[in-house]
């Protein structure tokens, strides 16, 4: 009988391990990341500006591959870089106005400080036109925005 729980929780732990892993994104270094999450073949580096610059602000990204961003808030305020199309961007929006914009870290987003740096891993699953941007107030409607295509 101890065998069969023994199984049937291995079984629970892959089955959660496995739908970790198979997510759109993680942050390295918070509990969204684990040591099974693939290593990103593709790397870019983004910088955050405070004139609400991204830099790069087009990007070309590989569909079914890792990619590790690489972002650095080079100014003094708050940023953060969210990951999504334009509906998840929208989302995002409405979850910072409701939250008094504070920038905080999830699966497809990090919020940095001023001077920090952080990586964010993203699998782009299907081709087609992403959105990093930042949704601290006034930023992303003043600009501060990036294109990605996600290719075949």
């Amino acid at each position: 009988m101890r065998q069969i729980r023994f199984v049937a929780a291995s079984a629970a732990v892959l089955a959660l391990l496995a739908a970790a892993c198979s997510g759109s994104g993680s942050v390295k270094g918070t509990p969204a990341a684990s040591a099974a999450a693939p290593t990103a073949a593709t790397t870019i580096e983004v910088t955050l500006y405070d004139t609400l610059q991204m830099d790069p602000n087009q990007l070309s990204v590989p569909a079914g591959q890792a990619v590790t961003f690489v972002v650095t808030n080079d100014g003094v305020l708050d940023h953060e870089f969210f990951v999504g199309d334009e509906s998840a961007q929208a989302g995002h929006a409405q979850e910072m106005a409701t939250m008094g914009g504070m920038a905080h870290d999830e699966s497809m987003g990090i919020g940095l400080k001023p001077g920090e740096t952080k990586e964010l891993i993203v699998t782009f699953k299907t081709a087609g036109q992403m959105f990093a941007g930042c949704h601290v107030a006034g930023h992303y409607t003043g600009g501060m925005k990036a294109a990605i295509q996600v290719l075949p």
